[in-house]
C-alpha cells in the first residue's frame, strides 16, 4: 500500500457507485482488480473430474471450483476489507477502523489493517470459534468481546460514533466491489462456464460475483444459495424488498446475517436468477465430501455450493457447466470435529 501516492483519489470513483442497485461497471472493476493485484491472491480453479467425483456430481456437463479459501486472511473477504483500507483518507487512517464480525470479515479487516498500519478494533460475540479470535489477534487487531452478535454490532456502532471508520461486512460498496473482482477473475478463467452458484450471508459475495459475471457473461446463470435457517435474501426477494429475520438456525455463522440491506439486495434483485435453500445437514454431507475427496477442511458457508449442487439444484443442472466456490474457510479442528460429529 505504501506506493499508492493518494489512495482516496484512486479509488473514489471506483467505489462511488453510478447506480448502486445494479453495482459497479466491468471498468470500475477492471480498475479494482489492478489495484488489488500486488495484495490478493488470484485464487485457483480445479475440474472436478476424477474418478473419486463419480456418483457424487450431478449429470453435468463439467463442474468447476473456484479454491477462494486459500485467499488472504482465508477467505473473498479479504478483496473488499483491501479496497475499504486503501480507500481511507489520512485522517480516517489515524483514528482507525472498526468491525462487528464472528468470523471470515474479522480475520479480513484485521488483514488488511495491518498491511495498511492502521489500528482496527475487532467487535465479537464470545461463543465464536477461539481460533479465529487468535487469528485476529495474530494480526495485530485489538479483540473486544460481547455476549452476542447484537452486542458486538452495537459496540462497533459506538466505536464509529466515536471516530473510527466503519467496516460494514456486506452493505458497503468497496464490499461489494472486491467481490466484484472475484467474480470476474472466475468467469475469466473459466470461460466455459454458463452456471455459477454462489452462497449467501449478507450479499455480499453473490451481489459483486453476480453483478461482474452478467456483465461479462450476460447469458449465464446466477443461483444464490441459503441456509432454511438464515434465508433473509429469500425471503426479501418474495416479499420485493428487505426484510429482517425473527431468529437465524444454522451451523453456518458466516451465512447467519439476519436481514438483507438496501443495496446488496438492489444489485441481488437485478442480476440474481434465483435462490434455492440447502438444510445444515446438506452443508455437513458436503463438508464430508470435500474433506475425503480433497482433504479441504470446510466450513459450512464453504461448502455451500457445492451442498446446493449435490442436493435441491441436482435435477436443474443436466449438460450444464457449472461453477460452484469454496468461498472461505476460517474453522479450528475442534470446531469441525464438534460440527462433524453430528454427520
Amino acid at each position: 500500500m505504501d506506493n499508492c501516492k493518494d489512495p482516496w483519489d484512486i479509488l473514489t470513483g471506483l467505489l462511488l457507485l453510478e447506480n448502486v442497485m445494479t453495482g459497479p461497471d466491468l471498468a470500475a472493476i477492471n480498475a479494482a482488480a489492478a489495484t488489488l493485484q500486488d495484495a490478493v491472491i488470484a485464487t485457483p480453479v480445479l475440474p472436478l473430474t476424477s474418478a473419486r467425483w463419480d456418483g457424487v456430481l450431478p449429470d453435468c456437463a463439467s463442474v468447476m471450483l473456484k479454491l477462494e479459501l486459500f485467499q488472504q486472511a482465508g477467505s473473498f473477504k479479504a478483496r473488499g476489507a483491501y479496497l475499504g483500507i486503501v480507500g481511507l483518507d489520512a485522517a480516517q487512517r489515524a483514528a482507525g477502523v472498526v468491525a462487528a464480525s464472528g468470523g471470515n470479515h474479522a480475520l479480513a479487516v484485521a488483514w488488511a489493517a495491518q498491511a495498511a498500519g492502521v489500528d482496527a478494533l475487532i467487535c465479537m460475540p464470545r461463543g465464536v470459534d477461539p481460533a479465529r479470535i487468535a487469528g485476529c489477534e495474530a494480526l495485530g487487531a485489538k479483540v473486544a468481546l460481547y455476549d452476542d452478535m447484537a452486542a458486538a454490532f452495537a459496540a462497533m456502532n459506538d466505536a464509529a460514533n466515536k471516530g473510527r471508520t466503519l467496516m460494514h461486512p456486506f452493505e458497503a460498496p468497496h464490499m461489494v466491489l472486491g467481490s466484484a473482482t472475484c467474480g470476474l477473475e472466475y468467469a475469466t478463467q473459466a470461460p466455459d462456464l454458463d452456471t455459477f452458484i454462489v452462497p449467501i450471508g449478507g450479499g455480499g459475495l453473490i451481489s459483486g460475483m453476480a453483478c461482474a459475471i452478467k456483465q461479462a457473461r450476460p447469458d449465464a446463470e446466477v443461483i444464490g444459495v441459503e441456509p432454511f435457517g438464515a434465508d433473509s435474501m429469500f425471503r426479501s426477494l418474495a416479499q420485493g424488498t428487505p426484510v429482517t429475520l425473527d431468529r437465524v438456525a444454522t451451523i453456518a455463522d458466516s451465512l447467519g446475517a439476519p436481514l438483507a440491506l438496501p443495496d446488496t439486495f438492489g444489485i441481488v434483485q437485478h442480476y440474481v436468477d434465483r435462490i434455492v435453500r440447502i438444510e445444515d445437514a446438506d452443508m455437513l454431507r458436503a463438508m464430508d465430501i470435500y474433506q475425503s475427496i480433497l482433504r479441504i477442511t470446510a466450513e459450512p458457508a464453504c461448502a455451500a455450493s457445492l451442498a446446493a449442487i449435490i442436493g435441491p439444484l441436482r435435477d436443474d443442472l443436466k449438460d450444464r457447466h457449472v461453477g460452484i466456490i469454496a468461498c472461505g474457510s476460517n474453522i479450528s479442528l475442534t470446531r469441525y470435529a464438534d460440527l462433524m460429529a453430528a454427520l
